[in-house]
């Protein structure tokens, strides 16, 4: 089995995430077949998937709820961190042979990733973490970029004969979660005052990286799309809350940032 992510071993990181769905079966399904998680189980109107016995996303189903607006604070995506590169090559496989549309790849030095939308409007993230050794740090700032990805480079990780994608391996996780915000800063603010987390890359004014223990970041917040944007519409589908596990925390807590978007702490040790 492979090991944990890193991004899973720092005091704080991302436990799971709950979207509101119109259609909650559809969305499910499409986590299922593309993504690759299980489903775990059904709760009433919640369906939660996802890898072995981890729990990764809950969809909350709400068909009265109205569309995500792409201009609000919110999701920008949920980043779904396979455990290697060979994962993320047998995902590209799979994508390759489904047609799976993607929307862009990349080569964020610190990880290599590919980006989709759920049919909701939701932003997925499928990546694999580059060593940790290999990470250049300038003092407390990490180096980031977005270059080409090699799709051939990581395809060829496979071996011959793999058995090919199963779905999201074991020990996978949600890295990290990218936001939309209205103002960076006052993000950077927030997470640093609330959960202790280290701001490790700007993008200039319109973005900003967080994280607990040295990890390239499991928050990201941007203002791409929702510069200025006020407090969030709870009446919308999309991002319904983040959790974050949390060896400080001796209880369940929940709180709410700027933009009202729920943000929930959960005891437990890193792993």
């Amino acid at each position: 089995m492979s090991r944990i992510p890193f991004a899973a071993t720092t005091p704080t990181s991302v436990s799971r995430v709950g979207l509101k769905a119109r259609d909650a079966n559809v969305l499910a399904g499409f986590y299922r077949d593309v993504v690759g998680l299980q489903e775990l189980r059904r709760d009433g109107e919640t369906i939660t998937l996802g890898a072995g016995s981890r729990a990764l996303l809950d969809i909350e189903s709400d068909k009265a709820a109205k569309p995500d607006d792409p201009r609000s604070a919110g999701l920008f995506h949920t980043a779904f961190l396979l455990p290697g590169r060979a994962d993320l090559g047998r995902w590209i496989k799979h994508a390759i042979d489904r047609r799976i549309p993607v929307d862009g790849a990349s080569d964020h030095l610190v990880s290599e990733a590919l980006y989709l939308t759920d049919p909701e409007g939701n932003g997925v993230e499928i990546y694999h973490d580059r060593p940790r050794d290999s990470w250049k740090w300038n003092g407390t700032q990490v180096d980031m970029a977005t270059n080409q990805l090699d799709i051939g480079s990581i395809v060829a990780e496979v071996p011959e004969g793999d058995a090919g994608w199963q779905g999201a391996p074991d020990n996978s996780i949600v890295g990290h979660v990218h936001l939309r915000v209205g103002d960076p800063a006052v993000a950077a603010e927030w997470w640093n005052k609330e959960f202790g987390f280290d701001t490790v890359a700007k993008y200039g004014p319109s973005a900003v990286f967080l994280s607990s223990g040295g990890y390239h970041h499991h928050i990201g917040a941007n203002s791409w799309q929702s510069p200025r944007a006020g407090r969030r519409d709870p009446s919308l589908t999309g991002l319904a809350w983040v959790e974050m596990r949390s060896a400080d925390a001796k209880s369940v807590s929940s709180y709410e940032d700027p933009w009202g978007t729920v943000i929930r702490a959960v005891p437990g040790q890193p792993g």
